[in-house]
């Protein structure tokens, strides 16, 4: 096994350890930085021309949403079917904004819509870590 394989396993294995501790609060937050992350490069690809790789990061977009979609447990927030219908809208916003190719609806997604959800998250996380009561959603 050469070096950098040994790194990059010791680096898999670290995530994995990661994931399997890490409490839903802060899954939570771990799935919205990769979400704004896949955005970011896909908006990046999308203004560079590069369909290809705008196409890849936003199909894993879509993913992340639809993952956080079905696993909101409506029944224990009131938010929670707003937050479901918007989640919606969001992918339907990504489809769009994939099949068009355009950045500025890429962006907008991000900048407006996840860049403030993310943060009211890793916000009620940081409270659930000091005390306070964890949000229902979660």
């Amino acid at each position: 096994m050469t070096a950098m394989m040994h790194r990059r396993a010791q680096a898999n294995a670290y995530l994995n350890d990661s994931l399997a501790t890490a409490s839903p609060a802060a899954l939570l937050v771990m799935l919205y930085d990769r979400l704004l992350l896949d955005l970011q490069r896909g908006e990046d690809a999308q203004r560079a021309g590069d369909r290809e790789t705008a196409h890849t990061n936003l199909i894993h977009a879509q993913d992340i949403v639809r993952e956080l979609q079905v696993s909101l447990d409506v029944s224990k927030w009131e938010g929670g079917p707003g937050l479901v219908a918007l989640y919606t809208w969001i992918v339907q916003e990504l489809v769009a904004a994939n099949l068009s190719g355009d950045a500025d609806r890429t962006a907008a997604v991000r900048v407006d819509t996840i860049e403030p959800l993310a943060e009211a998250w890793r916000q009620a996380a940081l409270e659930s870590l000091s005390g306070g009561a964890a949000p229902a959603a979660l």
